[in-house]
């Protein structure tokens, strides 16, 4: 295990997962905003890999890219593969979102991945040494939910700058993402305790609610040296849902 890929939201749910996964191939920078469960990922990776644990709030875009750039050369190592899995998800109608939690969530969702990749790609930030970077988004980027408005136009602007990136930084980088659905995290977990609302998400997907790991799966396709000719792409990993227009 050479190469080094960064995990952003690698404290739980999807994001631990992914580096779950990413550990049986690389080894891994962990980010997230708490270094103690940062370390219970760590805990969890494949013993041969090794891991370094970058506890940094994404929402401090201004001071993002000197951070991590200080963060790779004090632990003299590179970044070849990058999968950018954190993201703000707050359920808030129109009438009572603040401008504060719109500027969050494009911060952390949108404008953070683009600072990391920035990053990466230069010379002197990375050795601009990136290979590959696969952002986790969101079925609703392409579609619309109460209560979801701002959630999802910063996943759509994350796919489009993921499409925008797969060309301007082609051939020598690829860019990805992958759109899950609903899927079974901690996070989750209190939607899953109404077991009215888990008969109606039940029904909505063909193959039935998702797994991290089944996204995680996903990312480390797309990741790796197998999908070397796909770039600026989206991966529905949905269970069928986004396709189903039974009536």
């Amino acid at each position: 295990m050479n190469e080094w890929a960064l995990v952003t939201g690698a404290s739980s749910g999807i994001g631990r997962a992914i580096a779950v996964e990413l550990s049986k191939s690389y080894n891994l920078v962990l980010n997230g905003r708490d270094a103690s469960r940062l370390a219970e990922t760590a805990a969890a990776c494949d013993p041969a890999c090794e891991t370094r644990s970058w506890a940094y709030d994404l929402a401090e875009t201004e001071g993002l890219s000197a951070a991590l750039s200080e963060f790779v050369a004090s632990s003299g190592l590179v970044i070849s593969r990058f999968v950018h899995s954190a993201g703000v998800s707050k359920i808030m109608p129109v009438a009572v979102t603040r401008l504060e939690e719109v500027e969050r969530t494009f911060r952390v969702n949108s404008i953070a991945p683009f600072e990391i990749v920035k990053t990466l790609v230069s010379k002197r930030g990375n050795s601009a040494a990136l290979k590959s970077a696969v952002f986790v988004s969101s079925a609703i980027s392409a579609r619309g939910a109460k209560g979801h408005v701002v959630y999802g136009a910063s996943k759509a602007a994350l796919d489009g700058m993921m499409r925008g990136l797969a060309i301007e930084l082609a051939p020598k980088v690829r860019v990805n993402s992958v759109q899950p659905g609903f899927v079974k995290t901690p996070m989750t977990e209190p939607v899953l305790a109404d077991p009215a609302t888990v008969k109606r998400l039940e029904a909505r997907y063909p193959l039935g609610l998702g797994e991290a790991k089944s996204v995680a799966s996903a990312v480390e396709f797309l990741l790796s040296d197998r999908a070397n000719w796909i770039t600026g792409h989206q991966l529905a990993v949905d269970g069928g849902s986004t396709v189903d227009i039974t009536a």
